[in-house]
């Protein structure tokens, strides 16, 4: 069996916030329009794995909460419909070109964990300070680990 994995999902919280997730409980990450975004989703990500869902383009940007990918990849069906802003004409359903996962509600934290926080606790080398523009990183386990204490959250 694989070992669980960890990553960091940012989503603009006027487009879809952690509270909306909460409400649906489980949804089709969809719009990924980064080939290396798209990647991650496709060829690294499992069912199992953990995601910090991160408020981003908000005054603080902050980890919000925690989620979980519950499904394999397979194509986004935005990129099919015309009427989306996330339709892609040179892609087809016999060879999509974008992929999404399906994430479920774990928690949302009480204490939210904001970019400086994660900077003042020396957690610098993490992706999303390397890797800023990407919407979709990778996060170590200790990583991890620090950012639940940092929100005051137990492990699950």
């Amino acid at each position: 069996m694989s070992k669980k994995q960890y990553w960091l999902m940012k989503s603009e919280p006027y487009a879809y916030s952690i509270d909306d997730l909460e409400r649906d409980g489980q949804i089709h990450w969809s719009g990924v329009r980064n080939y290396e975004a798209r990647n991650i989703m496709r060829d690294r990500m499992k069912v199992g794995d953990r995601s910090f869902f991160y408020h981003s383009n908000v005054n603080p940007p902050a980890i919000v909460g925690e989620m979980e990918i519950c499904s394999e990849p397979y194509p986004d069906p935005t990129q099919f419909d015309p009427d989306s802003k996330y339709f892609d004409e040179k892609s087809s359903e016999s060879n999509p070109r974008w992929q999404l996962i399906d994430v479920k509600f774990i928690r949302k934290y009480d204490n939210e964990v904001t970019r400086d926080m994660l900077k003042d606790s020396g957690l610098t080398e993490m992706q999303l300070f390397k890797r800023n523009r990407l919407s979709i990183t990778q996060v170590e386990e200790n990583e991890y680990m620090k950012i639940l204490e940092l929100a005051g959250a137990e492990t699950l």
